[in-house]
């Protein structure tokens, strides 16, 4: 009897001492002053709210390491985010591990000069589509820094960068993912040295509609391994993300200026580079300001491999889910839809060089031209479809 009381003694020590942990956390969050560092001990510390930053300047976020520091927000009964921060300058979180908030694990909005480093956020129970959408979410940034990172599990992107300028995202890993890494309406990012592993697409460069930020661009994905992107896409039904067909290494959708080189793309199910305009997604377009096609991409001195094998049948990208049924088991490495703008096309019905698709110089390059604004009626598949100066697409990049 004296032991039951003991022990239940501890529980009760564990869940005052959690909940002290959490708002002393917070309490210190909100009266730091610039530049403070705040440093959270190494432990497991379950949270039942979110913890907020907001309108600070030059400040610290630390734990003891990725492993050694973990904030749980499991029990997450009030807020969506792990962490918040907001309207901030100069922030770094580093050190720690968040795990299975309700929504976004850790997301930055409108800060300038956000750095993550060493950071895991982490949904532990597999891959669900009731897992928060995003691992690390820096939306309206400027200068932002992605180090040394993990994201494992989100319901849309784990390392996603939105509406954002200036961006730098290196020396990470994404796995049981939908996306990987995203780029999304973004301008000016540097994604390199990262591995991009067990997803549903491994790294995705998108513009979409009726967003703040629009035409997004100059990146450049390169020194990457992406591997084994052939999770079923497990994105809540009506995200955009959810169209993705599951074995997709790389996409890069109605986004200009883009460089992808170097990577090692292997063993996708369905596609190693898809090159497509938004109309592939079938979805109407009522933003008059966005642009639905890519121009000026490069994709160069990348490493292909793939085993003949029929593509998954399962894929919400109506127009995606046809044309590969025309290849079989011999899906080229490169695809693209081929829907041009009526605007840019010169007078022999082709882009210039400062708007074209180059391809070439590639380790087993395959290509295909789809001709999917003309219902495929001109589809081509060959070695070298769109073989062209790449140098001028790769020094306007970045």
């Amino acid at each position: 009897m004296k032991q039951m009381i003991f022990l239940l003694s501890l529980v009760s020590l564990s869940a005052f001492s959690q909940a002290d942990f959490e708002k002393n956390l917070q309490k210190r969050l909100i009266l730091a002053e610039d530049g403070a560092t705040i440093e959270i001990e190494a432990g497991r510390f379950s949270l039942t709210k979110s913890l907020s930053l907001e309108g600070k300047k030059n400040i610290t976020l630390r734990g003891k390491g990725m492993d050694k520091t973990i904030l749980s927000f499991k029990g997450q009964t009030q807020g969506a985010e792990g962490i918040k921060v907001s309207n901030c300058e100069n922030i770094v979180i580093e050190d720690m591990t968040t795990e299975d908030s309700k929504g976004d694990l850790i997301k930055t909005m409108q800060v300038k000069g956000i750095t993550f480093r060493r950071v895991k956020t982490a949904w532990t129970g597999g891959p669900k589509s009731t897992n928060g959408s995003y691992g690390l979410y820096p939306v309206l940034c400027e200068n932002v820094l992605i180090d040394s990172c993990i994201a494992i599990g989100a319901s849309d992107a784990g390392i996603y960068v939105g509406q954002s300028k200036h961006i730098i995202v290196r020396n990470s890993a994404a796995y049981q993912n939908v996306a990987g890494i995203e780029i999304e309406n973004s301008l000016y990012a540097d994604v390199y040295n990262n591995k991009a592993i067990g997803n549903t697409g491994g790294i995705l460069v998108f513009d979409l509609p009726d967003l703040v930020q629009k035409k997004g661009g100059h990146v450049r994905v390169h020194h990457n391994l992406v591997q084994d992107n052939n999770l079923k896409n497990f994105a809540p039904k009506g995200n955009i993300v959810g169209n993705v067909p599951k074995g997709t290494g790389m996409m890069v959708l109605a986004t200009s200026n883009v460089e992808l080189f170097e990577n090692q793309i292997i063993n996708h199910a369905t596609i190693g580079v898809a090159i497509i305009s938004y109309f592939m997604t079938e979805n109407a377009i009522k933003d008059k300001e966005y642009d639905p096609y890519p121009t000026t991409v490069a994709v160069h001195h990348n490493t292909f491999e793939r085993k003949p094998r029929r593509v998954p049948m399962d894929s919400r990208f109506g127009k995606m889910y046809r044309f590969v049924l025309r290849f079989g088991r011999q899906v080229p490495a490169v695809v693209y839809d081929g829907i041009l703008n009526p605007a840019k096309i010169g007078p022999d019905g082709k882009y210039p060089l400062h708007y074209s698709i180059c391809v070439r110089d590639n380790v087993n390059q395959s290509t295909a031209f789809l001709d999917a604004g003309n219902n495929f009626k001109g589809l081509k598949q060959g070695k070298d479809l769109f073989d062209c100066d790449f140098e001028y697409v790769k020094t306007t990049t970045f």
